[in-house]
């Protein structure tokens, strides 16, 4: 493995570019990253998947930051590229996996288009009103004089963010490194202002009427001490999607670091289920 966790792919979509990490062979699986990191954020969580997964470069994130400017990076719009991609790599009936923003990304793709999905699998989502947090929020505010700070301003901040967000401090510390990368290569005011400007709760609330009827598969995955994405909601998410949730104890936000084999396991689970299992989880009320 090359420490990206799978192998870099880069196309055009419309005539930007668009990027992502592949990895394994057999029934897809679409990984979607939040904020601040980007496709890395799976890194461990790839090589134990059973099927052909391909984690999306977020337009705006990661290396691909330069793209977004000037564009839409709203949810409601990243959800269009997503089924938009899908069309152009061929790939069918994905197992959509979400984390943080790409959580929300993926109950709007899949609200859309539920016919496209073979299940769904959410981690410490963003859903309902439950975000953009205290920190985003304030940073938005912000936005018009951080944009002139020097990088190393928002650079305590960052660090702060990271082990809050983290119960393994060692891969605290490797996150860090992973996801600073690009926005101190991008210019890391500039970059973090312009993802946090594009940020609207409405693109989560106008379709969280649609989860209970969306009928996939789903498993929802929650670390119970996540101080940004509350327990509750994932709770709330969990009985709307039919299914009941697989708490992390102690886990906090960035699960996908920290607890990479109870999320593939989630992941695996909808790949492959066992006979004769139809429901996406056990106490799912869809049909009693």
């Amino acid at each position: 493995m090359n420490g990206l966790g799978g192998h870099l792919h880069e196309d055009l979509l419309d005539g930007e570019p668009i990027r992502w990490l592949e990895n394994g062979e057999g029934s897809p699986v679409i990984l979607l990253h939040g904020i601040p990191t980007s496709p890395r954020l799976w890194r461990h969580v790839l090589p134990l998947i059973t099927g052909r997964s391909l984690a999306l470069e977020m337009t705006g994130y990661g290396s691909s930051i330069p793209a977004g400017e000037g564009r839409d990076l709203g949810l409601s719009a990243q959800a269009d590229r997503l089924l938009r991609w899908l069309d152009m790599v061929g790939v069918e009936a994905p197992v959509l996996v979400g984390h943080d923003l790409g959580g929300g990304v993926a109950q709007i793709a899949a609200t859309r288009a539920p016919g496209r999905f073979s299940g769904i699998v959410l981690t410490n989502a963003v859903c309902y009103d439950s975000w953009p947090i205290p920190s985003v929020k304030a940073m938005g505010r912000a936005a018009p004089v951080l944009r002139y700070l020097p990088e190393t301003a928002l650079y305590p901040s960052f660090v702060q963010l990271i082990h809050r967000g983290h119960d393994d401090r060692a891969r605290a510390l490797e996150s860090l490194g992973v996801h600073w990368q690009h926005y101190v290569t991008h210019g890391a005011a500039r970059s973090l202002m312009r993802q946090v400007s594009a940020l609207r709760v409405e693109d989560t609330i106008a379709i969280s009427d649609q989860l209970p009827s969306l009928g996939l598969p789903a498993r929802v995955v929650w670390g119970e001490a996540d101080q940004f994405q509350k327990v509750e909601y994932g709770r709330r998410l969990a009985a709307d999607l039919g299914t009941t949730l697989q708490p992390i104890p102690g886990g906090k936000h960035f699960t996908p670091e920290d607890h990479p084999e109870v999320i593939a396991a989630a992941v695996n689970e909808l790949l492959s289920p066992p006979p004769g299992d139809t429901a996406p989880a056990p106490g799912d009320a869809r049909g009693h």
